[in-house]
C-alpha cells in the first residue's frame, strides 16, 4: 500500500489522528497486506502441494504414456521448489529416476516430439534438484538443447553452409524441434523456454547462445526503433514467432494501420517473455527495449485474461491464462521491481495481487484447470505452473516486503 497525501488526509479527517500517527497505520497496513498475502500463499501451496503428491503414478512420474514426459518434469520443479521437501525424498527420488528414464544418447530428455520443451523443462527440473549427481546429466542435455538454436550450432548443410545467417528472423531461436529435427520453425514461446534452461543450469550471460538469443528476441519486439521487421509497431509488446516465411505471427491476430501497413499485436504472454528473456540475457533497464517492454506491461496490467488476446475474439481471452500467470511471475521477478503505477492511475503491487488472483481461482482439491488450448484442462500442468508461479512470488516478496 503506497502511503499518499490523500490517505494521510482522510486518517486525519475521519479520527483526528496525528501526521505520525497517520503514517504508522498506513505502514502497518500495508506490512498486514504483505504477511497475509503471505500467509494466504503458504495455505494455497500447501493445498496444491498435496493434490500433486496424490496424481503421482506408481512409476514414479506424473504422465501418463500418451503424454509428454515434461510433465513430471514440471511437477518435480514445482515440488522441490517448495523448502519442505528435498530431492532425496524418496518419493521424489522416484520421479527424478522416472525422468531419467526418457535421456536420449544425444543428451536430449523427450518423447517422440517436442524436443526443445521437453528437454529445457527437464533441465530446469533437474537444476532445481540441487544435486551434483545429475550434474552430468544436465551437461548432457544443455549441450543438446544448444544445438537447437537455429544459427549458432556448429549444424551445417549439406554443402556445407550455414543454415542460417544472422540476418534472418530465425536467427538465435529455437522452435518445436530444431535443424537436429527437421526446419521447424522458431518462436518466442519455445526460446523462452529454452532460455530458462540455460539460465537454470548456470550457463553465462555472455554465451554466444544468449547474445544470438537476443538478436532474435528482439526481432519480435513492436519497436520499431530496433526492430527492422516490415510489421513492427511501437507499443512494446511482444508477438509470437517470425512464421515460416519470415513475416512474422501473434496469437493475437494482425491489423492493418492507416497508411495500409499489416501490424501484429502484441499481448500478455509474449510479451512477459520477451521482458524476461532480454534480463536473462543481459540487458538492463536502461536499454530502450527494455523500457519499450515494461511500458507495455504497466499499461496492459490485468490478471483476468491474457491481455491483447481478446483482439483475436473474445474467446480467445482466456486463452494460455496459466501459462501467462507463470511466464508474468518469472518475468516481475527478474525484473525485480515490486510497484509500479497502473494505466488507471493504481499501485500495483504484482506479488499482492497475483497471490490473491490465484487462490481464488484454486479448486476444492487443491488444483487448478483452464480452458482445452494448449493443454490447460489439465490440472497436473497448469497446477504445476500456479505452484511454481507462486513460489516466484514468495521469493520476491521476500527479497522485498510489502510496503
Amino acid at each position: 500500500m503506497k502511503v499518499t497525501i490523500w490517505t494521510l488526509t482522510a486518517a486525519l479527517m475521519v479520527g483526528g489522528l496525528s501526521i505520525n500517527t497517520a503514517i504508522a497505520q498506513q505502514t502497518a497496513a500495508s506490512a498486514n497486506a504483505g504477511d497475509s498475502a503471505q500467509v494466504q500463499a503458504h495455505q494455497t501451496l500447501t493445498k496444491a502441494i498435496g493434490y500433486l503428491r496424490d496424481q503421482q503414478k506408481p512409476d514414479g512420474g506424473w504422465a501418463s504414456e500418451k503424454e509428454p514426459p515434461a510433465f513430471t518434469a514440471l511437477v518435480l520443479r514445482a515440488l522441490v521448489g517448495d523448502g519442505n521437501i528435498k530431492s532425496s525424498d524418496d518419493w521424489i527420488k522416484k520421479g527424478y529416476d522416472r525422468l531419467l528414464q526418457f535421456q536420449l544418447e544425444d543428451g536430449g530428455i523427450y518423447q517422440s516430439a517436442l524436443a526443445t520443451y521437453q528437454t529445457a523443462i527437464a533441465i530446469s527440473a533437474l537444476t532445481a534438484a540441487n544435486d551434483p549427481a545429475y550434474r552430468e546429466r544436465i551437461d548432457k542435455a544443455v549441450a543438446y538443447l544448444k544445438k537447437l538454436q537455429w544459427g549458432v550450432s556448429d549444424i551445417t548443410g549439406p554443402k556445407g553452409e550455414r543454415i542460417v545467417e544472422m540476418t534472418n528472423p530465425w536467427y538465435g531461436g529455437w522452435g518445436y524441434g530444431g535443424q537436429s529435427r527437421g526446419s521447424g520453425r522458431p518462436d518466442l514461446s519455445n526460446t523462452q523456454m529454452a532460455l530458462d534452461a540455460l539460465r537454470d543450469a548456470g550457463v553465462a550471460k555472455d554465451d554466444p547462445a544468449f547474445a544470438a538469443s537476443i538478436q532474435f528476441v528482439s526481432r519480435l519486439q513492436n519497436h520499431s526503433e530496433t526492430n527492422p521487421q516490415p510489421w513492427a509497431s511501437d507499443d512494446g509488446g511482444f508477438v509470437y514467432g517470425p512464421n515460416a516465411d519470415g513475416n512474422g505471427e501473434s496469437l493475437a491476430g494482425e491489423y492493418t494501420a492507416p497508411d495500409g501497413k499489416r501490424l501484429l499485436r502484441s499481448y500478455g504472454s509474449m510479451s512477459y517473455a520477451g521482458l524476461k528473456s532480454m534480463i536473462y540475457a543481459g540487458l538492463d533497464k536502461d536499454d530502450a527495449r527494455v523500457k519499450a517492454a515494461w511500458d507495455w506491461i504497466t499499461r496492459n496490467w490485468t490478471l483476468d485474461e491474457n491481455p491483447g488476446m481478446r483482439a483475436a475474439g473474445p474467446e480467445s481471452a482466456q486463452m494460455g491464462l496459466y501459462y501467462y500467470y507463470l511466464t508474468l511471475a518469472r518475468a516481475l521477478n527478474a525484473y525485480d521491481q515490486p510497484t509500479f503505477t497502473a494505466a488507471d492511475g493504481r499501485t500495483i503491487d504484482w506479488r499482492i495481487e497475483l497471490i490473491q488472483k490465484l487462490s481464488s481461482l484454486q479448486k476444492e482439491d487443491g488444483s487448478w484447470v483452464g480452458e482445452q488450448r494448449w493443454m490447460e484442462s489439465n490440472p497436473v500442468l497448469v497446477t504445476s505452473y500456479v505452484v511454481q508461479a507462486l513460489h516466484e512470488t514468495l521469493a520476491d516478496l521476500q527479497q522485498h516486503p510489502a510496503r
